[in-house]
C-alpha cells in the first residue's frame, strides 16, 4: 500500500502523508543534521555534500533543503541557485583534484534512488576510477 501511495500524484497527498515521506527521506535527515555528512557548502537554500558512495573521486551532491522530489516542481530561482553553486564548486573541484572536466547529472523517475531532487557533480579523470578514500578527497576539497 505504501508503494501505491508513492505512485499517486503528490497533489493528492495530505500534509500528514507528505510529512511521513519527508521524515523518511535520508536527504531531509542530512539537511536537518540527523545524519552526519561531509559538507562542502551550505546556505539557506541548499547544501553540497560528498556522496558516501562516490562513483569517482570528488563526487558531490547539491541538495535543496526543501523536500522536492520532482525536478519539474523546482522553481526557476532555486534551480538557478543550484546551478550557480554547481559552477563555483565545479571550478574548485577541478582545480583541487586535477580534474579535466565535470559532468552534471540529475536522475529522475525510476533511476532516482533517493526521491529528493539532487544534482550530481562528477569530476572527469579521463575514465579513471575512484582511487582515493573519501576522507582524503574531503580534506583536499576543504583546504
Amino acid at each position: 500500500m505504501y508503494t501505491l501511495i508513492l505512485q499517486l500524484p503528490s497533489s493528492l497527498f495530505s500534509d500528514r502523508i507528505k510529512l511521513v515521506i519527508e521524515m523518511d527521506c535520508i536527504f531531509c535527515k542530512i539537511v536537518n543534521g540527523e545524519i552526519p555528512s561531509k559538507k562542502l557548502y551550505e546556505d539557506d537554500k541548499v547544501i553540497a555534500i560528498m556522496d558516501v558512495n562516490p562513483v569517482v573521486d570528488g563526487h558531490v551532491l547539491i541538495i535543496p533543503k526543501e523536500h522536492i522530489e520532482d525536478y519539474t516542481k523546482l522553481n526557476n530561482e532555486l534551480l538557478l541557485h543550484i546551478y550557480n553553486i554547481a559552477q563555483k564548486l565545479a571550478n574548485e573541484i577541478m582545480s583541487k583534484l586535477n580534474s579535466r572536466g565535470i559532468t552534471l547529472t540529475v536522475n529522475y523517475g525510476d533511476s532516482q534512488i533517493v526521491k529528493h531532487f539532487h544534482l550530481h557533480l562528477l569530476p572527469d579523470y579521463q575514465l579513471k576510477d575512484k582511487e582515493k578514500d573519501i576522507e582524503e578527497v574531503y580534506k583536499l576539497l576543504t583546504q
